[in-house]
């Protein structure tokens, strides 16, 4: 993976298991503060609570335990986008080695119906022109 967008992600104390390495679900957090990085940066939100997605799937295939308290570096795309959804993939390194892939899908839903609805055009034209997308 090319990712397009990359943030740095501490590894905290909380976040090791007593076997002394990352536990397995804090593997999706981290994925989650990159996933936010990107939205605020690319989209140029002030507030993240106006963008409004919900995450449908998250998939981890794990390629090493992360057991250093420094840092993990992610990187990420938006891969896919579709009508009301999009697919992000994300490769998590500690000092340069990938310790994990995954991919979530998100789609966009208005915030008092909770029913989807299609990602702004605006929006739209900011990740295309990020990425380098053509839809």
């Amino acid at each position: 993976m090319d990712a397009s967008f990359e943030h740095e992600v501490p590894v905290r104390y909380r976040d090791l298991d007593t076997y002394g390495h990352v536990n397995n679900v804090v593997y999706g957090t981290y994925c989650e503060e990159a996933r936010v990085a990107y939205v605020e940066e690319v989209l140029g939100l002030e507030e993240i609570d106006e963008f409004t997605a919900v995450v449908v799937s998250l998939d981890i295939d794990f390629r090493s335990s992360v057991t250093e308290l420094t840092t993990v570096d992610v990187g990420v795309s938006v891969v896919r986008m579709g009508e009301s959804s999009f697919t992000m993939a994300y490769e998590l390194r500690q000092r340069g080695d990938l310790v994990a892939e995954a991919e979530t899908t998100q789609v966009f839903v208005d915030p008092e119906t909770r029913e989807s609805r299609p990602i702004p055009e605006d929006w739209r034209e900011r990740v295309r022109d990020f990425e380098g997308l053509n839809d």
